[in-house]
């Protein structure tokens, strides 16, 4: 009961902490969109990382949050899966003319929204697989970490579940994938890179995932038919074809883990 009550306490007070102190810092009105959105994302990344670096020595380094270890693999995988996910999904939609590209919109700065959406990315995966999902894997088990995390990073994608079961069998499957992807190649670097290729390159430039309202898009794509398959106005995350597609990694990542489990 003490473990429960002691771990339950520490993952409260790390999540409602920096939410609440995050919270209370404001964001200059007068910057201009793209400064105003680097701001947006930098100060929550900050204060997990300040967060993490608490809890991290308050633990007396006993929790490792996996940020730069297998630095190689954690980058080869990252790429890798962050590619062919997001290029078999757009290929499949292409396929089965679902995507359409209709104008190119100009895009100011377009490289500081790019790196802003990269922060962000790095502080949700720092968030939702970082302290939080290592303490419980290392007081409990991998299933309970996983359980926990998913739950969490499904909420904080509260839209997907407004929007319907297929949004939100995404998002939870998509937070599936991440985590056996931290497992398999024990780096958090992976599961950043996929993630931030999948937002950047999908939203950025393909105008096909959804980030918050005010990032802009290079290109306008229209997404035709049935909603179950087109995703309707969430595009590519409202669509069953995310789904499987994503079916299909956590799938090959554990049969890869299972068996470099086996190896060892």
């Amino acid at each position: 009961m003490k473990k429960i009550l002691s771990t339950i306490g520490k993952c409260l007070l790390f999540f409602l902490g920096w939410a609440v102190i995050v919270g209370l810092i404001p964001i200059p009105n007068e910057l201009n969109p793209p400064l105003w959105r680097f701001v947006a994302e930098i100060i929550p990344l900050l204060g997990i990382m300040l967060f993490t670096a608490f809890f991290y020595f308050v633990e007396k380094k006993e929790i490792s949050i996996l940020t730069i270890s297998n630095f190689g693999k954690g980058t080869t995988y990252g790429f890798t899966s962050g590619i062919v996910w997001l290029g078999l999904t757009t290929l499949l939609f292409y396929i089965f003319g679902i995507i359409k590209v209709e104008t190119t919109n100009q895009v100011d700065m377009l490289a500081l929204w790019i790196f802003s959406a990269l922060l962000n990315v790095v502080m949700q995966e720092l968030l939702v697989r970082g302290y939080l999902y290592q303490l419980i894997k290392k007081k409990y088990n991998l299933i309970a970490a996983v359980i926990v995390t998913t739950a969490l990073f499904t909420l904080l994608h509260g839209g997907a579940i407004e929007a319907g079961i297929i949004p939100t069998l995404n998002v939870i499957t998509m937070s599936l994938f991440m985590s056996i992807l931290l497992e398999y190649t024990q780096s958090l670097i992976a599961p950043i890179i996929a993630h931030a290729f999948w937002n950047i390159v999908g939203a950025l430039i393909l105008g096909s995932v959804s980030l918050a309202d005010d990032y802009p898009n290079l290109f306008d794509t229209q997404f035709v038919g049935n909603e179950i398959i087109s995703g309707g106005n969430l595009k590519f995350e409202g669509s069953i074809i995310v789904l499987i597609i994503n079916v299909f990694f956590i799938i090959f990542f554990l049969h890869l883990h299972k068996k470099n489990s086996h190896v060892k």
